[in-house]
């Protein structure tokens, strides 16, 4: 197996609002990227800068408002090793057959802050794009990183992990975000958390 390769991340980027489950934006695929211009190396710097000040592993366009195909990380994989990555227009491969293994850990989305279930997924991911300049990337991903690349790549195709999970799960997650709710800004990471 090969080992993923860390690009950095830029920084500079400012902080935007999370965008929330519920928006259009979040329940529909987005556009691919065709544009590796100023304006798409702005946005990703945004993404880091909030993807970082929420706390989170990883980012999508959709998260911030925009309606294209890329999403950013920085997160460990199986072994504790952290890779960061931008990806735009991912094409995600998962294990079939015999070499299919689930994961059933904990899942949560920034858009739906303070949530989290249960969502068993294979616990390898490949993924394959461009980055911000157009250059091809690929990541593969063990463990949490797994989870990541297969969680934002979803979102690029309007796909929310709580549309994964089952009835009575989804409906625990939605009163957790409820109960936990008033805890977020609405411009949330923009304004910090509440504490109290």
């Amino acid at each position: 197996m090969s080992h993923p390769q860390s690009r950095p991340l830029p920084d500079g980027g400012q902080i935007r609002p999370i965008t929330r489950w519920g928006t259009p934006v979040m329940h529909r695929e987005l556009d691919d990227v065709t544009q590796f211009d100023d304006t798409l190396h702005t946005l990703v710097a945004d993404m880091v800068a909030t993807m970082y000040a929420a706390r989170g592993v990883g980012l999508a366009a959709n998260q911030v408002g925009e309606s294209i195909k890329v999403f950013v990380f920085d997160c460990p994989d199986a072994d504790g090793q952290t890779v960061t990555g931008v990806v735009c227009n991912p094409v995600l491969t998962l294990p079939e057959g015999d070499e299919r293994r689930l994961d059933d850990e904990d899942e949560g989305c920034l858009s739906f802050p303070g949530a989290y279930g249960s969502l068993a997924r294979p616990d390898y991911a490949h993924v394959s794009g461009l980055d911000q300049f157009g250059e091809p990337v690929e990541f593969t991903g063990t463990g949490l990183l797994a989870r990541c690349l297969q969680h934002e790549t979803d979102h690029l195709f309007g796909t929310v992990f709580g549309d994964r999970l089952a009835g009575r799960a989804r409906k625990k997650l939605d009163k957790m975000q409820r109960d936990l709710n008033d805890l977020y800004p609405a411009d949330w990471p923009v304004t910090p958390l509440r504490e109290d």
